[in-house]
């Protein structure tokens, strides 16, 4: 089955029992590699639904402070993007069989060449990819290549999106949309913003893909929510700075607990 398929698969699954994915992103490579094996097992085991493989990026545009500072310790520990290959590998022989998207800037994907990395991330068991700073425009090499190796590609709208740019990101989409909640970079918020389903209404005139929400959310109550109006939920500074936290592995499992049964329906908000 290829990468995109097995996406697919995931909401056609949830969407018969009424639950949005759970989405928990992390960055390969922190604390430690070998902890950060630990964490993407443990948010496996936890309910994750799809994992969003962070790739290590020096200048990440998109991400907030704690995100950063993740990144920029798995840098400097060496991660490069053929080590999250070699990670989602181990991790695919351990036995873990989540879909994987990763999600990297693209100077790192060119660096390593559009093809050659498309084939090799679906070899080693990645299923999608997502790259924020890559408009549909833009992507006449990487997207072949991606649809070739049977790779979902994923485009990102903002609430700012205009309705032809909406339009485009859904002719180019396969296996889900990701929505950016707010107007800036990535870190867990108290509250959700109250534009946001007017946001989804607004996509959903263009296109019957499965949407993806992230950037703000950090508890189950905020994934219920989430979950009522969309069929994904992306989680990733608070997952992020759990791990970071002395209790690390135990911190990401309890924290994602709470948010699998959120966007599974599980939490009252």
């Amino acid at each position: 089955m290829k990468g995109v398929e097995r996406i697919e698969q995931v909401f056609r699954q949830l969407k018969t029992t009424g639950a949005a994915a759970f989405m928990p992103y992390h960055a390969m490579g922190y604390p430690t590699r070998q902890q950060s094996l630990e964490v993407v097992a443990a948010l496996a085991r936890a309910g994750a639904d799809i994992v969003e493989f962070g790739i290590p990026h020096s200048d990440p545009l998109a991400d907030g402070p704690t995100i950063q500072t993740a990144t920029y310790a798995a840098l400097v520990g060496g991660t490069s993007v053929a080590d999250c290959l070699k990670m989602a590998r181990e991790l695919r022989d351990q036995g873990v069989d989540t879909p994987f998207c990763a999600m990297s800037y693209y100077n790192p994907i060119l660096a390593f060449g559009e093809e050659r990395f498309a084939k090799a991330a679906a070899s080693a068991g990645i299923d999608g990819l997502i790259v924020p700073d890559l408009p549909p425009g833009e992507s006449e090499l990487l997207e072949p290549a991606c649809r070739a190796a049977g790779l979902a590609t994923i485009y990102m709208l903002a609430p700012t999106s205009t309705e032809e740019r909406i339009k485009s990101v859904a002719r180019h989409s396969t296996g889900f949309i990701y929505l950016v909640s707010v107007t800036g970079i990535t870190g867990a918020r108290d509250e959700l913003p109250t534009y946001l389903p007017a946001f989804v209404e607004r996509v959903r005139r263009h296109t019957d893909l499965p949407l993806a929400v992230g950037f703000g959310i950090s508890t189950g109550p905020q994934a219920a929510r989430v979950s009522e109006i969309v069929e994904g939920v992306v989680v990733g500074s608070a997952l992020v700075k759990a791990a970071g936290a002395e209790a690390g592995v135990d911190a990401v499992s309890t924290l994602a607990e709470e948010l699998a049964a959120g966007s599974h329906g599980g939490v009252d908000g």
